[in-house]
């Protein structure tokens, strides 16, 4: 299929890929998004929206899996071949078995229909503002409390610095790596112990409980580290804040 004849006006602004067959979300979202500043592509179909993304390019991309010609899961594996671009997946499927599957698969992260639009807002920005900072001299994330600093190894909380253990600080530069993305617990088992340790779920109950303690985190309201239970770990970024080049 040949690559659609369209210009894009707003070059300078994040682009997202809006891949969705029912006509209300899709306006609903793009709405959402001009209004904010960024471009958009819409698509109706998985095929189309390969097509938008491998002609027209995106910064993000937004994929309900429900699709007309395609299981979103299929595009989803076919858009990984060839491109890391950042993928929210819309999805009426709740079970956890499901999420996981979607998020081994290649998503970054997922919202559950029906869904508010401001969570869906706040999930794009916190990807695209990783997408659009620096990280010349590896990534630091600083919003005033917490600073980490991936290339120098260090971690402060209001000035201080924390010692962190090394698989404390492993994980913490694993979550950090990859802003507002929930990675699954299987994937940062294999990652931090093997994958005979895949199944080993208390260790990292351990290890978060020691990492959020040492940085002032709280499990019932954490900032930083957010778990979905029977899923995963997501670094939780702040409002106006993010992964940056080294100041």
């Amino acid at each position: 299929m040949g690559c659609p004849n369209e210009t894009n006006p707003g070059a300078a602004a994040a682009q997202v890929l809006i891949v969705d067959d029912e006509p209300q979300i899709r306006k609903f979202i793009d709405i959402s998004l001009r209004s904010q500043g960024y471009a958009t592509l819409l698509a109706a179909t998985g095929q189309e929206g390969l097509t938008l993304l491998a002609c027209k390019g995106a910064d993000l991309v937004v994929l309900d899996l429900g699709l007309p010609d395609k299981d979103g899961k299929d595009v989803l594996r076919e858009l990984r071949q060839w491109s890391r671009v950042p993928v929210i997946v819309l999805t009426v499927r709740s079970d956890e078995g499901e999420k996981v599957t979607l998020l081994d698969a290649g998503a970054n992260d997922y919202v559950t229909k029906p869904f508010g639009i401001e969570e869906l807002m706040a999930r794009i920005r916190a990807f695209l503002r990783t997408a659009t900072a620096g990280a010349e001299d590896g990534p630091v994330y600083d919003d005033g409390v917490l600073r980490i600093d991936l290339a120098r190894r260090e971690v402060s909380v209001r000035g201080q610095i924390v010692t962190l253990a090394r698989k404390e600080f492993s994980l913490l530069s694993l979550l950090a790596r990859q802003p507002g993305r929930l990675v699954t617990q299987t994937q940062i088992l294999k990652e931090m112990w093997g994958p005979t340790h895949a199944e080993d779920v208390h260790y990292l109950r351990i290890l978060v409980g020691k990492l959020r303690q040492k940085l002032g985190d709280d499990a019932s309201n954490p900032c930083y580290i957010a778990t979905e239970p029977g899923v995963g770990l997501r670094f939780t970024v702040r409002e106006r804040d993010g992964m940056a080049g080294s100041r």
